[in-house]
């Protein structure tokens, strides 16, 4: 663990604010919130030439250069938690994404897996929670196998040198 071993709690908390501050400098991060959701945006626009919507937009987090709408959501597994459940699915009938575009991070912040899923498929695997009226959607490994379902793994790891 190097020098973080002997650093102080809020010695490691301040590095770590330290470090979104300049992440979001970069542009690698778009807010000071956690960085996973960011981060992921980031290597899907990098990957594909995407532009990335607004923070104010309410349900793509892209589009293409075909109009196509991106909702982008990644996941962070860690020794403590292997949940695969993605953030929430806001307004998901409303169909205000084509496309769900989806990555598993390693604890390191590597790329685990990545794929495009189509809005159909994710509407079809999705379960609506009502304490939050959204809808939770699970990255299984079996959605890689699904009719529909593109493997990025590659361009998203590709996007992150």
């Amino acid at each position: 663990m190097g020098p973080f071993k002997e650093a102080s709690d809020l010695d490691l908390l301040r590095q770590h604010a330290d470090a979104l501050k300049e992440l979001r400098r970069r542009g690698t991060i778009r807010t000071s919130n956690n960085p996973v959701g960011d981060y992921a945006e980031t290597l899907f626009c990098r990957a594909f030439g995407w532009d990335q919507a607004t923070n104010s937009e309410k349900d793509a987090d892209a589009i293409g250069s075909d109009g196509t709408r991106y909702q982008i959501k990644a996941r962070r597994l860690t020794q403590h938690n292997g949940s695969r459940q993605l953030g929430a699915l806001r307004r998901l009938p409303d169909k205000n994404f084509d496309i769900l575009a989806a990555v598993l991070f390693n604890e390191n912040f590597s790329v685990m897996r990545a794929a495009l899923i189509p809005h159909s498929l994710a509407a079809d695997r999705a379960s609506y929670v009502k304490a939050t009226n959204s809808w939770r959607f699970l990255l299984r490994d079996d959605i890689w196998s699904c009719e529909g379902v593109v493997d990025v793994t590659e361009q998203i790891v590709e996007a992150t040198n």
